[in-house]
């Protein structure tokens, strides 16, 4: 038995499984899920698991590149904008309409992450990251400019304590 971390077999899977750029959503309870989609339901009742708490537990073991959400969240959901700042406070914010979250991108995603969460326009999407401490450790290969802003972003959060160190 695992000792701590993410407990839940399907979503370990989908989390080990995840390749670089590929996306993850992590969606509330009245999400259109597309049927050719994976899809890890971990819901229970109203708000149960509420969705800050499974984005908290993916991120401290899966590195997030991205976060996509709506421009509706800015707009007219403040708390759950404020903890997706603090979540993903190292990594690049794309707000686009949620139409696209629920249209386009759902589409694209490998797999969705339902919650019990009503949580108005609370479907985020992941873009799965790679660690640039960790692949770039060889002195003698060149670490393209994409990837050193990464790993500044990263150092600016304070967020380096999450990424390998030597």
């Amino acid at each position: 038995m695992k000792r701590n971390g993410i407990l839940n077999r399907g979503l370990n899977e989908v989390l080990a499984a995840m390749g670089h750029g590929q996306i993850l959503i992590v969606c509330d309870a009245g999400f259109p899920i597309p049927t050719h989609v994976r899809c890890v339901d971990l819901s229970v009742t109203k708000d149960i698991p509420d969705l800050e708490t499974v984005l908290r537990a993916i991120t401290s073991e899966f590195i997030t590149e991205k976060v996509i959400y709506g421009q509706q969240i800015q707009d007219f959901n403040t708390p759950l904008y404020k903890e997706l700042q603090h979540l993903f406070s190292d990594c690049e914010h794309e707000i686009i309409p949620h139409e696209e979250i629920i249209g386009r991108v759902a589409h694209q995603a490998v797999a969705v992450i339902r919650t019990g969460a009503y949580n108005p326009w609370g479907n985020i999407a992941l873009v799965s990251g790679t660690d640039p401490f960790a692949w770039y450790t060889n002195k003698e290969v060149h670490m393209p400019e994409a990837y050193q802003q990464r790993k500044e972003a990263i150092i600016a959060a304070n967020q380096r304590a999450k990424y390998y160190s030597e």
